[in-house]
């Protein structure tokens, strides 16, 4: 397991022991609710008029707040535990050291399914009308009986075999990734950098895969809603404001520089 895959690791565990936090707290709530409400004679309606009306409306108010809170903390626990469900299923990340081995295995693959389809298209325009021996072709290609056969059986448009699209969107998955692994072995390359404009810090910090922006002081409102829409999110333990590392986020730094002339002009 390496860094990036032990802070993930770490990610989930902290959602996970919030989701548990959550849970238990709303669970509680919801009990204290039910007991207060339990406590009242079954069918006793709110004396109206009576000495006792206000603190009867208050203890009952007090209750279904107690529950409804109860209810918000359960659905918050509920969406903590997603969250923990899906640390590391967004796919290979660009800040994973070894996202471009992680890269290449995936283009591997892909490339490997791209002249499996390839292959199996040509024995089933070869062999059509002939499906018995086409599948005996496919099972010595390394196909199952039933994806054999599955590939002799028309689709909803009459076609057999692999549809034309499939190919299409792996090939641009292919070119996709060869492009983000070009990419990613140009940044290795990359080392971390550091200017100073108008007393702000720019960091190209190829460590972390982040550009980060450190400022003297706490900025203004002003300029850090514009870091905000501009993708930049605030790092205490780093003390920068920062965003992923590539071209875009250094053109859009350049862009947030011109806007805080503006303001502060």
């Amino acid at each position: 397991m390496n860094s990036y895959e032990e802070k993930l690791e770490r990610r989930r565990e902290r959602l996970e022991a919030r989701a548990d936090r959550l849970r238990q707290e709303g669970e509680a709530r919801v009990k204290s609710g039910m007991d207060r409400l339990r406590a009242i004679p079954f069918g006793q309606p709110i004396l109206v008029g009576h000495h006792s009306e206000k603190r009867d409306r208050n203890y009952r108010r007090k209750a279904g707040n107690s529950i409804d809170k109860g209810m918000e903390l359960q659905k918050a626990a509920g969406e903590a535990a997603a969250r923990a469900a899906s640390v590391g299923t967004g796919g290979i990340s660009s800040d994973d050291p070894d996202s471009v081995s992680k890269l290449r295995e995936k283009l591997e693959n892909l490339e490997t399914l791209q002249v499996r389809m390839t292959a199996a298209n040509k024995i089933v325009r070869k062999f059509k009308g002939d499906e018995q021996n086409g599948m005996m072709a496919l099972e010595q290609q390394g196909f199952t009986a039933g994806q054999a056969q599955k590939l002799f059986e028309p689709d909803f448009c009459g076609r057999l075999g692999f549809p034309s699209y499939a190919l299409t969107n792996n090939g641009a998955n292919i070119r996709r990734i060869k492009q983000r692994i070009e990419s990613l072995s140009k940044a290795a390359d990359r080392q971390t950098t550091e200017t100073e404009i108008g007393g702000v810090k720019v960091v190209e910090n190829t460590e972390l895969n982040r550009l980060q922006m450190i400022f003297p002081g706490k900025p203004s409102v002003e300029v850090r809603n514009l870091l905000k829409r501009n993708g930049f999110r605030w790092s205490p333990s780093e003390g920068a404001w920062q965003r992923h590392l590539h071209n875009s986020g250094i053109a859009f730094a350049r862009y947030v520089f011109e806007q805080i002339g503006k303001l502060t002009a």
